[in-house]
C-alpha cells in the first residue's frame, strides 16, 4: 500500500464556517481536517468533471465538420489507415 504524504497548511475560515464544521465533525466523529480534505477532494473532482464535460462538448461540436469523401469509411477505416501509413513510408 502506498503511503500518502500529508502536508500541513493553514486555512482562514469565517466564524460561521468554523462553527458549522465543528458541529458536522462532532456529528460524524471525524476531525475538522478530515472534513476539509473531503471538501478539497470534492472541488478537485468537480473541476475534473467539468473538464471532461468540456472535452465531450468539444467532441460533439466537431461531429460532421470533417468529411473524408469516403462513403465506406465506417466499414473500411482500418484499410484506409493502413494505406495512409504506407504513403508516409520512404
Amino acid at each position: 500500500m502506498m503511503e500518502v504524504l500529508v502536508i500541513r497548511t493553514q486555512v482562514q475560515l469565517s466564524e460561521a464556517q468554523l462553527e458549522a464544521l465543528k458541529a458536522i465533525a462532532a456529528r460524524w466523529a471525524v476531525p475538522i481536517a478530515e472534513l476539509v480534505r473531503r471538501g478539497v477532494d470534492r472541488v478537485i473532482a468537480a473541476e475534473q468533471e467539468l473538464s471532461m464535460q468540456e472535452r465531450r462538448r468539444r467532441a460533439r461540436a466537431s461531429f460532421g465538420k470533417f468529411r473524408s469523401g469516403k462513403h465506406d469509411l465506417a466499414e473500411r477505416h482500418d484499410g484506409y489507415l493502413a494505406e495512409a501509413f504506407e504513403e508516409d513510408l520512404p
